[in-house]
């Protein structure tokens, strides 16, 4: 029998709301993994990807993460993991530094075994290379054998990838996929085979409603797991609060009833979010805000889903410029492409860490068509200046939608570097390197 935890999309350095306390949230949800992992003796932890959340991580994420590394290399727990697309970089990976210093194994097409399980990886490749992969695994003499992955695959939302695909193609049979890149828990059977995600560890948006955690999974023909081969169990995480808080005003309604439906809530240290719908009187975002965070809340932001008129000429959602950019859009002759794309940007269900690498990839799947991926470009760069012109409009999105940052504002690390190939979502980024002090792997070797 072998016992693992299975995690991923960790994103430590993740700043959210901009926040530093947030930013250590996101460390200690993953300290809470591995003080797991240590206290309960699984044989190994893994991860699936995105252990950081920027490639270029800063010297106290990077010291933070050795620092839990080694509590679990000190409990002889070894840590096996793939590299995400937020934490590819065109040269070595950070996963690699880890593993020169004893602290971590990074997987690939040969098996590492761990009890009577062996252990591959397949790190994340953008969706324009892999119709170039083999799936070519080296043999192995063990009982189980797991495939560990980065990538949106099917049956899961958002796919771009195949499973069966992978599974048919691969030179071994594989009883389980272990995921990361979706940031929602789930698990399904493909072709005789457990595919499972762990989802992250700490919300990276706040569409990402319910609980974190990650999974603890068993291979065990015969023993716990009963009649079948892998057994795949969810555990909870305690990690910060998010408070969600719906007001409908009715008319004549306004601040005070917000300030009286917040007052139901326990408020204390968490994230919250108030949306208000509804007929009622005009109200200021920030000074709600306020009010939360006086009734003891971390961090509060205001959504006002009601449309208000302009001078009598103009619609405009107080949320978030959403009217604004679609009547703009309408008056431009895009393609269907184009369509797909800008809707990428602004649309709620994309979690806010992952916008980037979404449009990439579809922009990387119409690329065959030149009109199609010049249509794409000007979209993306349509719905973006659109949005910072919304902002002087909607308070809620002046650095958060509903979760993360403003899809506007994704950084540099959401797209794939390890793609040498021409990204046009970071045509535009400055080097983030040059403005906030970060340092570069290769400066650490």
């Amino acid at each position: 029998m072998t016992r693992v935890i299975h995690t991923g999309d960790t994103h430590i350095g993740y700043s959210q709301y901009h926040s530093p306390v947030r930013r250590q949230d996101f460390l200690d949800a993953f300290e809470a993994v591995v003080d797991d992992a240590v206290d309960d003796g699984v044989d190994a932890v893994v991860h699936a990807g995105d252990l950081f959340h920027d490639r270029r991580p800063e010297l106290r994420d990077l010291m933070g993460t050795i620092s839990v590394l080694r509590r679990l290399d000190d409990a002889g727990v070894p840590f096996l993991a793939v590299v995400g697309n937020h934490e590819s970089t065109r040269g070595g990976q950070w996963l690699d530094l880890f593993e020169r210093l004893g602290l971590a194994t990074r997987l690939g097409d040969e098996p590492v075994v761990v009890g009577d399980t062996a252990f591959y990886g397949l790190d994340h490749v953008p969706v324009s290379r892999r119709d170039d992969l083999e799936y070519a695994f080296a043999d192995h003499d063990v009982e189980y054998a797991a495939l560990v992955a980065h990538g949106l695959f099917e049956p899961f939302g958002y796919a771009d990838w195949d499973t069966e695909t992978v599974l048919t193609e691969s030179d071994v049979a594989f009883d389980a996929m272990l995921l990361g890149d979706n940031h929602t828990p789930d698990t399904a059977e493909v072709a005789d085979t457990w595919v499972t995600y762990p989802g992250s560890t700490e919300r990276a948006s706040a569409s990402e409603r319910e609980g974190r955690g990650y999974n603890l999974v068993v291979f065990d023909a015969d023993g716990a797991g009963g009649d079948d081969r892998v057994e795949i169990r969810r555990r909870a995480l305690d990690t910060r609060p998010f408070v969600f808080v719906s007001v409908e005003l009715r008319e004549g309604e306004g601040e005070s009833r917000v300030r009286e439906r917040v007052r139901e809530f326990d408020l204390a240290e968490a994230v919250v979010h108030v949306e208000i719908t509804g007929e009622g009187d005009p109200v200021t975002p920030a000074v709600v805000e306020e009010f939360a965070t006086d009734e003891g809340a971390l961090i509060a932001r205001v959504t006002d889903r009601r449309e208000v008129d302009a001078d009598g000429e103009v619609d405009v959602s107080f949320a978030d410029p959403e009217d604004a950019v679609r009547d703009r859009l309408d008056e431009m002759a895009l393609s269907t492409a184009a369509r797909d794309v800008e809707r990428t940007v602004r649309e709620d269900t994309v979690p806010d860490a992952n916008v980037r690498e979404t449009v990439k990839r579809r922009i990387e799947e119409r690329l065959d068509d030149e009109t199609e991926g010049l249509d794409a470009f000007e979209a993306v760069e349509t719905a973006a200046e659109a949005g910072d012109a919304g902002g002087s409009v909607d308070d809620a999105d002046r650095e958060d939608d509903g979760g993360g940052e403003s899809k506007s504002d994704q950084p540099e690390s959401d797209a794939d570097e390890s793609d040498t190939e021409s990204d046009p979502a970071d045509a535009t980024d400055p080097d983030p390197s040059a403005a906030d002090g970060q340092v570069s792997m290769e400066d650490y070797l």
